[in-house]
């Protein structure tokens, strides 16, 4: 019941006609006229909404700027900001859309939900892979535009911070371009250049010595389909995992083509790269332009492509920070520090 019913309400009952603003919001207070309610039939859906101890209402409360109250199979929040109200709805509804549709990782939908506009819708934006064991949800804006760019574009360049999602997120979407049977094949690719030490002899065939430096996409197909599937896909040719040395004179038609670790390019090495391009291809390329492995005074091909090609609107050009890392928390803190570090000596 709004104010202006209360007062109409009152005014009838008081013998004078004079109402007193104190009466009013007493009577907000006793009788809820505030209180914006939603029911949620499904308890175990309910159940999903609330999380572990509260844990995704207290998210939605910080976001709302309100408290969120359950009793029974109702949420509600006291506020008559129509605003609020709205944004409650919405975010409820969105919410209930996804676990009724079988999601259960309520801490990336709500993370989905909270952070990215509404202009980019989440079902628009989530990678939902054939057989996949989890529906992939981006967590920030960022992250939502760099899928949104992958949909857009046959070429995607995706530069920043350790952790937040740019390999994961190519390869997820890969994978669905591949299960769907949109792309014929999927190619994985990185330079094998050692991270600032030297591994020395690494006993066994060629699979075994360039296992260490691809181990990083195996960990991430591993979270998204289940592990008998990734051997299958790798043993059938479906999924093939290569050195950037062995990609050159190939021609790759009709195929979905990461290239992760960018950084460690050289320049020739990127053009070898990018010119493998055949057609109904898509090339995802990804890099930590702070984390480069490359002797002194050799350009990344990463930066430099990033800023040769920048002008060519059918290449999307995708940039993740700190604020997207989705690691440990303790990895955000990290990269801000090394990030404020770098500000502070240009």
């Amino acid at each position: 019941m709004e104010t202006s019913v209360v007062r109409q309400t009152l005014a009838v009952l008081h013998p004078v006609g004079i109402i007193d603003n104190k009466a009013v919001e007493l009577y907000n207070y006793i009788n809820n006229v505030n209180e914006y309610t939603i029911v949620v039939p499904d308890a175990d859906v309910l159940s999903c909404v609330c999380g572990t101890n509260d844990n995704n209402l207290k998210l939605i409360e910080n976001h709302l700027g309100t408290p969120v109250f359950t009793r029974g199979n109702e949420l509600s929040v006291d506020t008559d900001d129509s605003s609020v109200r709205q944004e409650f709805q919405y975010i409820i509804d969105r919410i209930v859309d996804e676990i009724n549709d079988g999601s259960r990782n309520t801490g990336d939908i709500i993370a989905s939900v909270l952070n990215i506009e509404r202009r980019a819708d989440v079902e628009q934006t989530s990678i939902l892979v054939p057989g996949a064991l989890r529906k992939i949800y981006p967590r920030t804006q960022n992250q939502a535009d760099y899928i949104m760019s992958m949909r857009r574009h046959d070429m995607v360049f995706c530069y920043g911070a350790a952790g937040s999602g740019k390999t994961f997120l190519a390869v997820a979407e890969a994978l669905r371009l591949l299960l769907s049977r949109q792309k014929s094949k999927m190619i994985i690719s990185r330079p094998v250049v050692e991270a600032g030490e030297s591994l020395g002899f690494l006993p066994g065939d060629l699979q075994d010595k360039l296992n260490p430096y691809l181990r990083p996409f195996y960990d991430a197909m591993e979270m998204i389909i289940p592990r008998e599937t990734v051997k299958r896909l790798v043993e059938s040719g479906a999924i093939e995992i290569a050195p950037l040395a062995y990609m050159r004179g190939r021609t790759l038609n009709n195929s979905v083509i990461i290239l992760d670790e960018a950084q460690n390019t050289t320049v020739e090495q990127m053009k070898m790269f990018l010119t493998r391009m055949g057609e109904g291809a898509k090339v995802f390329v990804a890099g930590d332009i702070t984390q480069t492995d490359l002797p002194k005074r050799v350009q990344s091909g990463l930066v430099h492509a990033a800023n040769l090609l920048s002008s060519i609107k059918e290449i999307g050009m995708n940039r993740l920070t700190a604020e997207d890392v989705v690691r440990n928390p303790l990895v955000k803190k990290i990269v801000k520090a090394y990030e404020n570090e770098q500000n502070e000596s240009e």
